[in-house]
């Protein structure tokens, strides 16, 4: 594998010829009709969308939010053939243990903005954007699945020279960081996850030492992915037309997840710079490709040895469907903690419970 290591300082600088075809669009949007009555049943209303588009268009500054994002140390460098972008924000306690964060869909490193401050007192962290995803783009090709990621994210933590290191991953992160740990788990000290899903093994009578919760997060989890997840899966390039020539599209598509899975609520800034980054990157089709490649990579479902470093899981009030007894059945459990708050966008809805969550978990392993 050729290796391009240099690491290259990187700013966020959207050309403004981007932003006024943005606002053009988004005055120019074709709205669909609805049924009455129905709500949030079947999919983002059309209410709620314009109130987010009024917004974007007369109340959302990107220009200040380019600010806030630029203000973090942010780099790119090449790693087996893909342009990885990454935050870099190192601790004044020289001796912090390094951490990673890893974002998932439809999220971004955007999550991460407010948990930098309280984690970097005890923490260096490395906050990338996961192959496909924001400036972490083009893909180079197909077959990034999350083991290749986590290949790629050993590669990027030994590039920056730190040879022990904890992650923390919700959503497409949760499963690229148990894999790390599967690489290299004499470099990772620990794992923290939220949004974590652990599936039964098919054995006869496995559910039996479910809880009544546990059974009904499992009966969720069904219904929670039922949408998105097909359509990802197996059109992620047919989708991609949709989202990348409709801002609206992009909007309401990622909309209705944040409605769905979200505890709290997110603040309308942070939301809409969040669904900025998507468009303004065009990574509708790309950030999708994640779903293609799993479900289609056959050593995705292969059974694994049970992971050997140790792991926490957060699991929010609300929206969240990991299961205690099939977790541990995949890792080393040491840290279980459930929250009466938050959902599946913790770090943005509770960014200091998040926060005090990770650093007890780490407080042990350092």
């Amino acid at each position: 594998m050729t290796q391009n290591t240099s690491v290259v300082p990187f700013r966020i600088n959207v050309a403004q010829a981007e932003l006024d075809a943005l606002r053009d669009r988004l005055a120019q949007t074709r709205w669909p009709g609805e049924l009455p009555g129905v709500g949030w049943s079947r999919g983002t209303p059309v209410a709620h969308a314009r109130e987010l588009v009024e917004h974007w268009l007369t109340g959302f500054d990107w220009r200040a939010q380019e600010r806030r994002l630029n203000e973090l140390p942010q780099f790119t460098t090449v790693i087996d053939g893909q342009t990885i972008h990454f935050a870099h924000i190192r601790s004044d306690d020289q001796g912090a243990l390094p951490l990673l964060l890893l974002h998932g869909w439809p999220g971004s490193f955007v999550e991460f903005l407010d948990v930098i401050e309280p984690l970097t007192k005890e923490f260096h962290l490395v906050i990338p954007s996961l192959p496909g995803f924001a400036f972490s783009t083009p893909l180079a090709e197909p077959g990034w699945t999350a083991a290749r990621m986590a290949g790629a994210f050993v590669e990027l933590m030994a590039v920056l020279g730190y040879e022990r290191y904890g992650i923390q991953g919700g959503d497409t992160g949760a499963f690229v960081a148990p894999e790390m740990g599967h690489l290299a788990p004499e470099r990772v000290v620990g794992i923290h996850l939220n949004g974590v899903l652990s599936f039964p093994a098919g054995i006869e009578g496995e559910d039996a030492q479910l809880s009544e919760a546990e059974r009904q997060r499992s009966a969720e989890l069904e219904e929670a992915t039922a949408g998105y997840v097909p359509i990802q899966s197996r059109s992620p390039q047919t989708l991609a037309f949709g989202l990348t020539d409709s801002p609206v599209g992009q909007l309401a598509w990622i909309a209705e997840i944040f409605h769905r899975w979200a505890g709290t609520s997110i603040d309308r800034d942070r939301f809409l710079t969040n669904v900025s980054v998507y468009w303004l990157t065009g990574t509708a089709g790309s950030s999708a490709q994640i779903y293609y490649e799993q479900v289609n990579d056959p050593m995705a479902w292969v059974p694994k040895p049970r992971g050997t470093v140790p792991t926490g899981v957060l699991l929010a009030g609300s929206h969240e469907y990991g299961i205690r007894p099939y977790a541990e059945r995949d890792h080393t459990i040491v840290h279980w903690s459930q929250k009466d708050n938050g959902g599946h966008f913790f770090a943005m809805e509770e960014p200091e419970v998040f926060a005090e969550d990770v650093r007890r978990f780490f407080e042990n392993l350092m």
